[in-house]
């Protein structure tokens, strides 16, 4: 991986490979790489659990955020499914405290799993999420809790029709990125899709030193993607977030070239791996 980067101590990096190296050591020494994993999730261990605290201090960007993945998903979902009747199925990876869940996808889907390591988080998601806090209707209910890892977690076969990956791709190590989501393709249902919407670097990546997460450029990402055998269908950018965040862009990721609910192949731009220059 040729991504010029840095790290938030001011070091940089000629490419992904020597950042790695550094932070994971290479294939074979797993202790370090369960120590970049233990740290990421303690970092998180030591944050509140509500809406301020899991979007690092800027819950101002909450409205926005919801308002932006709003719009886009209900395009995306008439398309791939049509407007006919059809139960729903979700997965929300990296869920927190149920924020996603809660403002989004159980507006959407008839059921919604949450996926989220950090516990504390987890359990604020059970009871932000029980039905005398979260009553959207009797059939749209969020169904299972996994306090696992994404790089430990395999979502059930044919479950989901959308699986949704929001603000926390970055705590994984690229293997781990390519892996979680080849096992998470057999989770999706005919026709199904990922959603990712990530921060993005300008160039190449940044590495943040405290939480062991890693912001991949929209290059990097694409490569990545190809590496996961994942066609991209749309790409949207976030708008309405202050000037000092990282920009955010949402992709739109499926196993196959997507078809329109008439059956017809879309047209595809291409999109291939590139030398990622600083």
């Amino acid at each position: 991986m040729e991504a010029v980067g840095s790290d938030s101590d001011g070091r940089e990096f000629k490419n992904a490979n020597e950042m790695w190296k550094e932070e994971i050591g290479e294939e074979g020494e797993a202790d370090k790489k369960q120590e970049w994993y233990r740290k990421g999730v303690g970092y998180w261990e030591n944050v509140e659990a509500s809406v301020d605290g899991v979007l690092g201090g800027y819950g101002l960007v909450n409205e926005a955020d919801v308002r932006s993945s709003e719009a886009f998903l209900k395009t995306l979902l008439v398309e791939r499914f049509g407007s006919a009747g059809r139960h729903l199925v979700a997965l929300d990876c990296g869920s927190g405290i149920g924020r996603v869940t809660k403002n989004l996808l159980l507006r959407y889907f008839n059921e919604v799993d949450l996926v989220e390591p950090v516990s504390h988080f987890l359990e604020a998601a059970r009871e932000n999420l029980a039905p005398e806090n979260c009553m959207i209707s009797d059939t749209h209910k969020a169904v299972n809790f996994y306090c696992v890892p994404l790089q430990e977690f395999s979502p059930e076969v044919g479950r989901y029709d959308v699986i949704w990956v929001q603000w926390c791709i970055g705590q994984l190590a690229d293997d781990d990125f390519i892996s979680f989501f080849k096992r998470a393709k057999a989770g999706l249902k005919p026709n199904g899709f990922f959603v990712v919407k990530e921060n993005i670097a300008k160039n190449g990546f940044v590495l943040d030193k405290d939480d062991r997460s890693i912001t991949r450029s929209d290059l990097y990402f694409k490569e990545l993607f190809n590496q996961c055998g994942l066609h991209i269908w749309k790409i949207k950018d976030q708008k309405g977030f202050p000037k000092e965040l990282f920009g955010v862009k949402m992709y739109v990721l499926t196993i196959d070239l997507p078809k329109r609910v008439d059956g017809s192949r879309k047209k595809m731009k291409s999109y291939k791996p590139a030398v990622i220059k600083s």
